[in-house]
Protein backbone atom coordinates (compact mmCIF):
# COMPACT_ATOMS: atom_id res chain seq x y z
CA UNK A 1 0.00 0.00 0.00
CA UNK A 2 2.81 2.39 0.86
CA UNK A 3 4.48 1.74 -2.50
CA UNK A 4 1.22 2.43 -4.36
CA UNK A 5 0.52 5.73 -2.62
CA UNK A 6 4.17 6.80 -2.72
CA UNK A 7 4.44 6.12 -6.45
CA UNK A 8 1.11 7.90 -6.99
CA UNK A 9 2.58 10.94 -5.24
CA UNK A 10 5.50 10.91 -7.69
CA UNK A 11 3.06 10.77 -10.60
CA UNK A 12 1.28 13.83 -9.20
CA UNK A 13 4.60 15.64 -8.87
CA UNK A 14 5.79 14.76 -12.38
CA UNK A 15 5.77 18.00 -14.33
CA UNK A 16 5.81 17.91 -18.11
CA UNK A 17 5.77 21.45 -19.43
CA UNK A 18 7.79 24.07 -21.25
CA UNK A 19 10.33 24.36 -18.42
CA UNK A 20 11.44 20.74 -18.91
CA UNK A 21 10.21 19.20 -15.65
CA UNK A 22 10.94 16.97 -17.71
CA UNK A 23 9.69 17.19 -21.29
CA UNK A 24 11.53 14.20 -22.67
CA UNK A 25 10.41 10.53 -22.36
CA UNK A 26 13.75 9.27 -21.04
CA UNK A 27 13.61 11.90 -18.30
CA UNK A 28 10.16 10.68 -17.30
CA UNK A 29 11.39 7.10 -17.09
CA UNK A 30 14.34 8.13 -14.92
CA UNK A 31 12.24 10.13 -12.48
CA UNK A 32 9.45 7.57 -12.25
CA UNK A 33 12.05 4.87 -11.58
CA UNK A 34 13.60 6.92 -8.77
CA UNK A 35 10.09 7.60 -7.48
CA UNK A 36 9.32 3.88 -7.33
CA UNK A 37 12.59 3.21 -5.50
CA UNK A 38 11.84 6.00 -3.01
CA UNK A 39 8.32 4.65 -2.43
CA UNK A 40 9.63 1.11 -1.95
CA UNK A 41 12.29 2.20 0.56
CA UNK A 42 9.78 4.28 2.50
CA UNK A 43 7.28 1.40 2.58
CA UNK A 44 9.72 -1.26 3.81
CA UNK A 45 11.43 1.04 6.32
CA UNK A 46 8.40 1.18 8.62
CA UNK A 47 7.97 -2.58 9.30
CA UNK A 48 11.76 -2.98 9.48
CA UNK A 49 12.04 -0.34 12.21
CA UNK A 50 9.03 -1.77 14.08
CA UNK A 51 10.82 -5.12 14.15
CA UNK A 52 14.03 -3.42 15.36
CA UNK A 53 15.86 -4.21 12.13
CA UNK A 54 18.09 -1.15 12.03
CA UNK A 55 19.56 -2.14 8.69
CA UNK A 56 16.66 -0.17 7.20
CA UNK A 57 18.26 3.04 8.47
CA UNK A 58 21.33 2.25 6.36
CA UNK A 59 19.13 1.92 3.29
CA UNK A 60 17.55 5.29 4.03
CA UNK A 61 21.00 6.86 4.15
CA UNK A 62 21.94 5.17 0.89
CA UNK A 63 18.73 6.46 -0.70
CA UNK A 64 19.56 10.02 0.37
CA UNK A 65 22.93 9.68 -1.37
CA UNK A 66 21.26 8.49 -4.57
CA UNK A 67 18.75 11.33 -4.50
CA UNK A 68 21.59 13.84 -4.24
CA UNK A 69 22.87 12.28 -7.45
CA UNK A 70 19.48 13.05 -9.02
CA UNK A 71 19.97 16.69 -8.11
CA UNK A 72 23.46 16.66 -9.61
CA UNK A 73 22.21 14.94 -12.77
CA UNK A 74 19.44 17.50 -13.30
CA UNK A 75 21.77 20.42 -12.61
CA UNK A 76 24.32 19.23 -15.17
CA UNK A 77 21.66 18.39 -17.75
CA UNK A 78 19.95 21.77 -17.48
CA UNK A 79 23.25 23.66 -17.53
CA UNK A 80 24.19 21.89 -20.76
CA UNK A 81 20.82 22.80 -22.30
CA UNK A 82 20.99 26.38 -21.01
CA UNK A 83 24.20 27.04 -22.93
CA UNK A 84 22.18 27.01 -26.16
CA UNK A 85 19.19 29.09 -25.01
CA UNK A 86 18.69 32.51 -26.57
CA UNK A 87 17.36 33.75 -23.22
CA UNK A 88 19.05 31.74 -20.50
CA UNK A 89 17.46 30.39 -17.35
CA UNK A 90 20.39 31.40 -15.19
CA UNK A 91 22.19 29.33 -12.55
CA UNK A 92 19.78 30.16 -9.66
CA UNK A 93 16.75 28.94 -11.66
CA UNK A 94 18.59 25.74 -12.62
CA UNK A 95 19.64 25.12 -9.02
CA UNK A 96 16.05 25.60 -7.87
CA UNK A 97 14.79 23.08 -10.42
CA UNK A 98 17.45 20.54 -9.41
CA UNK A 99 16.59 21.04 -5.75
CA UNK A 100 12.92 20.47 -6.53
CA UNK A 101 13.70 17.12 -8.14
CA UNK A 102 15.64 15.95 -5.10
CA UNK A 103 13.00 17.09 -2.61
CA UNK A 104 10.23 15.31 -4.51
CA UNK A 105 11.89 11.95 -3.94
CA UNK A 106 12.05 12.65 -0.21
CA UNK A 107 8.38 13.59 -0.28
CA UNK A 108 7.55 10.31 -2.05
CA UNK A 109 9.50 8.37 0.58
CA UNK A 110 7.71 10.22 3.40
CA UNK A 111 4.30 9.53 1.81
CA UNK A 112 5.05 5.80 1.53
CA UNK A 113 6.44 5.65 5.07
CA UNK A 114 3.46 7.36 6.73
CA UNK A 115 0.93 5.40 4.66
CA UNK A 116 2.58 2.11 5.66
CA UNK A 117 2.70 3.19 9.31
CA UNK A 118 -1.04 3.89 9.23
CA UNK A 119 -1.72 0.59 7.46
CA UNK A 120 0.11 -1.33 10.21
CA UNK A 121 -2.67 -0.38 12.61
CA UNK A 122 -5.60 -0.55 10.18
CA UNK A 123 -6.03 -1.20 6.46
CA UNK A 124 -8.63 1.54 6.14
CA UNK A 125 -6.53 3.93 8.20
CA UNK A 126 -3.75 3.36 5.67
CA UNK A 127 -6.11 4.15 2.78
CA UNK A 128 -7.33 7.34 4.46
CA UNK A 129 -3.80 8.40 5.40
CA UNK A 130 -2.57 7.81 1.85
CA UNK A 131 -5.39 9.84 0.33
CA UNK A 132 -4.80 12.71 2.76
CA UNK A 133 -1.09 12.75 1.90
CA UNK A 134 -1.85 12.74 -1.84
CA UNK A 135 -4.15 15.73 -1.36
CA UNK A 136 -1.41 17.54 0.55
CA UNK A 137 1.06 16.77 -2.24
CA UNK A 138 -1.39 17.95 -4.90
CA UNK A 139 -2.12 21.32 -3.32
CA UNK A 140 1.38 22.02 -2.00
CA UNK A 141 3.48 21.02 -4.99
CA UNK A 142 3.92 24.61 -6.21
CA UNK A 143 5.42 27.58 -4.43
CA UNK A 144 4.74 31.29 -4.67
CA UNK A 145 4.38 33.08 -7.99
CA UNK A 146 5.13 36.68 -8.95
CA UNK A 147 1.56 37.99 -8.71
CA UNK A 148 1.57 37.21 -4.96
CA UNK A 149 4.35 39.70 -4.21
CA UNK A 150 4.13 42.34 -6.98
CA UNK A 151 1.84 44.14 -9.42
CA UNK A 152 2.51 43.98 -13.16
CA UNK A 153 1.69 46.96 -15.40
CA UNK A 154 2.57 48.09 -18.90
CA UNK A 155 5.55 50.39 -19.36
CA UNK A 156 6.05 52.82 -22.22
CA UNK A 157 8.93 52.03 -24.59
CA UNK A 158 10.57 55.32 -25.57
CA UNK A 159 13.87 56.77 -26.71
CA UNK A 160 15.65 59.96 -25.71
CA UNK A 161 18.24 60.16 -28.44
CA UNK A 162 19.92 56.76 -28.40
CA UNK A 163 18.90 55.98 -24.80
CA UNK A 164 16.14 53.43 -24.27
CA UNK A 165 13.68 53.94 -21.40
CA UNK A 166 10.77 51.92 -20.05
CA UNK A 167 8.63 54.63 -18.48
CA UNK A 168 11.19 56.61 -16.47
CA UNK A 169 13.69 53.77 -15.96
CA UNK A 170 16.80 53.80 -18.13
CA UNK A 171 17.52 50.47 -19.83
CA UNK A 172 20.50 50.95 -22.17
CA UNK A 173 21.90 52.83 -25.16
CA UNK A 174 21.00 51.64 -28.66
CA UNK A 175 23.30 53.08 -31.29
CA UNK A 176 21.84 51.90 -34.61
CA UNK A 177 18.76 53.66 -35.97
CA UNK A 178 17.49 50.43 -37.57
CA UNK A 179 17.67 48.65 -34.22
CA UNK A 180 15.81 51.50 -32.52
CA UNK A 181 13.04 51.18 -35.11
CA UNK A 182 12.75 47.42 -34.48
CA UNK A 183 12.53 48.04 -30.74
CA UNK A 184 9.89 50.76 -31.19
CA UNK A 185 7.79 48.50 -33.42
CA UNK A 186 8.10 45.18 -31.59
CA UNK A 187 9.26 45.66 -28.00
CA UNK A 188 7.04 45.39 -24.93
CA UNK A 189 7.84 47.25 -21.73
CA UNK A 190 6.72 46.03 -18.31
CA UNK A 191 6.91 47.60 -14.86
CA UNK A 192 6.88 45.20 -11.90
CA UNK A 193 6.03 47.02 -8.66
CA UNK A 194 6.75 45.15 -5.38
CA UNK A 195 4.02 45.37 -2.76
CA UNK A 196 6.26 45.56 0.31
CA UNK A 197 9.85 45.58 1.51
CA UNK A 198 10.14 41.81 1.21
CA UNK A 199 9.12 42.01 -2.45
CA UNK A 200 11.58 44.83 -3.14
CA UNK A 201 14.52 42.80 -1.85
CA UNK A 202 13.33 39.59 -3.52
CA UNK A 203 12.99 41.22 -6.94
CA UNK A 204 16.37 42.90 -6.65
CA UNK A 205 17.90 39.43 -6.99
CA UNK A 206 19.36 39.06 -10.48
CA UNK A 207 18.56 35.35 -10.64
CA UNK A 208 14.85 36.03 -10.13
CA UNK A 209 14.84 38.70 -12.82
CA UNK A 210 16.59 36.39 -15.30
CA UNK A 211 14.01 33.69 -14.55
CA UNK A 212 11.27 36.19 -15.44
CA UNK A 213 12.85 36.94 -18.82
CA UNK A 214 13.40 33.25 -19.59
CA UNK A 215 9.83 32.39 -18.63
CA UNK A 216 8.39 34.93 -21.06
CA UNK A 217 10.77 34.00 -23.90
CA UNK A 218 9.97 30.30 -23.50
CA UNK A 219 6.19 30.71 -23.50
CA UNK A 220 5.75 33.59 -25.97
CA UNK A 221 8.85 33.19 -28.10
CA UNK A 222 11.43 35.88 -28.72
CA UNK A 223 12.22 38.17 -31.66
CA UNK A 224 15.90 37.45 -31.29
CA UNK A 225 18.81 35.52 -32.76
CA UNK A 226 22.43 34.95 -31.84
CA UNK A 227 24.72 37.89 -32.50
CA UNK A 228 22.03 40.51 -31.77
CA UNK A 229 23.07 41.95 -28.40
CA UNK A 230 20.94 45.08 -28.81
CA UNK A 231 17.76 42.97 -28.88
CA UNK A 232 18.55 40.80 -25.86
CA UNK A 233 15.84 41.19 -23.15
CA UNK A 234 16.94 43.12 -20.08
CA UNK A 235 15.75 44.18 -16.66
CA UNK A 236 16.70 47.31 -14.75
CA UNK A 237 15.84 48.39 -11.23
CA UNK A 238 14.73 51.77 -9.99
CA UNK A 239 16.92 51.99 -6.91
CA UNK A 240 14.70 54.64 -5.33
CA UNK A 241 11.52 52.58 -5.00
CA UNK A 242 12.48 49.04 -6.07
CA UNK A 243 10.40 48.89 -9.27
CA UNK A 244 11.70 46.56 -11.96
CA UNK A 245 11.52 47.51 -15.64
CA UNK A 246 11.55 44.71 -18.22
CA UNK A 247 12.37 45.22 -21.87
CA UNK A 248 11.67 42.31 -24.24
CA UNK A 249 10.69 41.47 -27.79
CA UNK A 250 8.16 38.61 -27.76
CA UNK A 251 7.14 37.00 -31.04
CA UNK A 252 3.79 38.81 -30.80
CA UNK A 253 3.55 42.31 -29.35
CA UNK A 254 0.73 41.79 -26.84
CA UNK A 255 1.13 43.09 -23.30
CA UNK A 256 -1.85 41.13 -21.96
CA UNK A 257 -0.17 37.85 -22.89
CA UNK A 258 3.09 39.02 -21.35
CA UNK A 259 1.35 39.99 -18.11
CA UNK A 260 -0.53 36.67 -17.91
CA UNK A 261 2.73 34.75 -18.27
CA UNK A 262 4.78 37.01 -16.02
CA UNK A 263 2.31 36.79 -13.14
CA UNK A 264 2.83 33.01 -13.03
CA UNK A 265 6.63 33.12 -12.85
CA UNK A 266 7.70 31.08 -9.80
CA UNK A 267 9.55 32.84 -7.01
CA UNK A 268 12.92 31.11 -6.64
CA UNK A 269 13.78 29.76 -3.20
CA UNK A 270 17.18 31.43 -3.43
CA UNK A 271 15.51 34.79 -4.15
CA UNK A 272 13.14 34.87 -1.17
CA UNK A 273 14.13 37.54 1.31
CA UNK A 274 12.15 38.68 4.35
CA UNK A 275 13.77 41.78 5.82
CA UNK A 276 10.47 42.74 7.46
CA UNK A 277 10.90 39.73 9.77
CA UNK A 278 14.41 40.73 10.84
CA UNK A 279 15.20 42.78 13.94
CA UNK A 280 16.87 45.97 12.72
CA UNK A 281 17.07 47.87 15.98
CA UNK A 282 14.10 50.10 15.21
Amino acid sequence: MGVVFGFSARLLLLRTDFRQYPTYPTGQIIHLSFGFIAAFIGAVATPAVLESDWTAVTFLGLAATQFREVRKMERESLQNIDAFELVKRGIPFIEGMAQAFESRNYLVMFTALITTLCAVYSFWLGIIGGIVLLLIVKFRKSGKVLQEIADVSEGEIRFEGATLFVDDILIKNVGLADTRKIITDKAVGVIVTPRNQNGIVTLSYLGQRQAMLHHIATVLGSYLDSGEPALVPMTKRDMADGRIALFMLPSEKDFHQVRAVLEQVPILDSAIRMPKEAHKGK
